[in-house]
C-alpha cells in the first residue's frame, strides 16, 4: 500500500535536536527491517501484521541486548518477563491486534523455522504487542492467521509504509485516524555517530498537542471535554532500535523516556492504555560473550540519548497522524484523518501570534 500524504517532517515544523536518519524511520538503523500486511476486507476487517526484524543473522544464537519499559501495563505483551530476566532479544518483534497476539506469536516462530535457524527442541522467547483496533476491526474474528505473519516477512524492507498499514491499519491517535509512525535521530557522541530509531503503532488519546501546540483543543476534539466513540481506552506500542553499544539496563532507561515523548503529544496513559516500549540495540557488546569487541558508552552520555528517543517518538506520532487517511470499517464506524492543512494553518497561526 503506497501512501503519496507527505510526512510530518516534509512540512518543516520542526527543528530536531539532532539530525534525522536518511529515511527517518527506525530503519535508518543499520540492518533493521519493517515488513506489513495489511488486511482490509469486507465490512470489518481492518487491521494487520508489523514486523520489525533487527537484521541479526542467526539472531535467536546471537542474542541482542534488549529492554521493555512499562508506561502502562493494560494489555497483552508476550515475552515480558524473559527480557526483563535475561536483558536479550532472540526475535524479530510483532505488533498487531489485540486477539491475534497467539497467531502472530506462531506465524513468527514459523517464519524463523523457514529460514532454518531453530533446532527440534529451541523454545524461542517471542515478543508481541498490540493495540485494541476494534472501533473500526471485529477484534473476535481472528482475523489474522499464520500465513499473514509469514508474507510480512516477505514485505520486510528498508523503505517500509506508514499510515494505515500493517498492525496500525485499524488504529487511532486520539480523536483521528492513526496507525504506524516513525522517525531518527542520529546522535555524535566520543567522535561516533549512532543511529536511534523509532517506530510506534499509536491507539491512544487524550488532548492532541503538536509541538506545543493544543490542537486537540482548538479543533474542539479531546478525550477530557467529551466522550468521543471508541475514544474510552487506547494503546501505544514503540519499538526503539540503535547501533551504540549499551547494556540492557542502559536500554531501559532510554526507552522510558519515550513515554515524555507520548506526554509531549497529549497523551496521559489512560487507565485502559497499554504503553510499552520495546528497545534492542543491534551491537552486541552489552551481550555476555557478544564477542563484537565493543565498549559500552558511559552512562553519562545518555541525556543525549534520551533527548533522541523523547524527540523521535513525538515524531513518529505525528507521522502516523499526517500520512493517516480515513477509514470506514466495523458497524459502519469511521475514523477519518486529520486535516493536515487546517492544523498546520493553526501551529503557524499560534506561533506567529506567540
Amino acid at each position: 500500500m503506497k501512501n503519496e500524504k507527505k510526512r510530518f517532517y516534509e512540512y518543516g515544523l520542526s527543528e530536531a535536536s539532532f539530525p534525522r536518519g536518511e529515511r527517518n524511520k527506525i530503519s535508518d538503523v543499520p540492518g533493521v527491517f519493517v515488513g506489513h500486511t495489511t488486511k482490509v476486507e469486507g465490512e470489518d476487517v481492518r487491521t494487520g501484521v508489523t514486523i520489525v526484524d533487527p537484521g541479526v543473522k542467526e539472531l535467536f544464537k546471537n542474542k541482542i541486548p534488549g529492554a521493555i519499559a512499562v508506561g502502562n501495563g493494560y494489555g497483552k505483551l508476550t515475552g515480558i518477563t524473559q527480557v526483563e530476566e535475561l536483558g536479550t532479544i532472540e526475535m524479530p518483534i510483532g505488533l498487531t491486534s489485540i486477539l491475534s497476539v497467539g497467531a502472530t506469536l506462531q506465524g513468527i516462530l514459523r517464519a524463523v523455522r523457514d529460514r532454518g535457524t531453530l533446532g527440534p527442541i529451541d523454545g524461542p522467547n517471542v515478543i508481541v504487542g498490540e493495540v485494541n483496533d476494534g472501533f473500526l476491526n471485529d477484534i473476535h474474528k481472528s482475523s489474522i492467521k499464520v500465513e499473514d505473519v509469514k508474507r510480512a516477512f516477505e514485505n520486510l524492507s528498508e523503505n517500509f509504509p506508514v499510515g494505515n498499514v500493517g498492525g496500525g491499519t485499524g488504529s487511532r491517535a486520539f480523536s483521528w485516524k492513526g496507525g504506524i509512525g516513525s522517525s531518527s535521530r542520529i546522535v555524535e557522541v566520543q567522535g561516533k555517530k549512532y543511529t536511534l530509531g523509532v517506530l510506534v503503532q499509536t491507539n491512544y488519546g487524550g488532548s492532541l498537542s503538536i509541538l506545543g501546540v493544543p490542537v486537540g483543543k482548538l479543533l474542539g476534539k479531546t478525550d477530557f471535554d467529551e466522550f468521543l466513540p471508541g475514544n474510552s481506552g487506547g494503546s501505544c506500542m514503540i519499538v526503539l532500535a540503535i547501533d551504540a553499544p549499551f547494556s540492557a539496563r542502559q536500554l531501559k532507561r532510554i526507552a522510558e523516556r519515550t513515554f515524555l515523548g507520548l506526554a509531549r503529544t497529549g497523551s496521559v496513559m489512560s487507565p485502559t492504555s497499554g504503553d510499552y516500549a520495546v528497545m534492542f540495540s543491534t551491537s552486541r557488546a552489552g551481550v555476555e560473550g557478544g564477542g563484537d569487541g565493543g565498549i559500552l558508552l558511559p552512562d553519562s552520555i545518555l541525556y543525549r540519548f534520551f533527548l533522541a528517543a523523547v524527540e523521535a517518538t513525538e515524531e513518529a506520532v505525528y507521522d502516523a497522524l499526517f500520512v493517516a487517511e480515513t477509514m470506514k470499517g466495523r458497524d459502519g464506524n469511521i475514523r477519518e484523518a486529520i486535516s493536515v492543512e487546517r492544523v498546520v494553518e493553526i501551529i503557524k497561526l499560534y506561533r506567529h501570534a506567540a
